[in-house]
């Protein structure tokens, strides 16, 4: 006898979150991809495997 309502409820749920729609500040968000863009510009991002997995044992083959 539950299942109704717990089925009712989620739909209930999924229909507020299919049609909820914020207000996004597209300028935001575009400031915040650009301060990430520069960050990540600056890192290798391999930097952290490399100094793990380089030994000098490698060069040895």
């Amino acid at each position: 006898m539950g299942r109704g309502r717990q089925k009712a409820k989620h739909t209930k749920v999924a229909r507020e979150l299919k049609y909820f729609s914020p207000n996004t500040d597209l300028s935001e968000l575009e400031r915040e991809l650009a301060r990430n863009a520069e960050r990540n510009a600056n890192e290798d991002p391999w930097e952290e495997y490399a100094s793990k997995y380089n030994t000098e044992d490698d060069d040895e083959r």
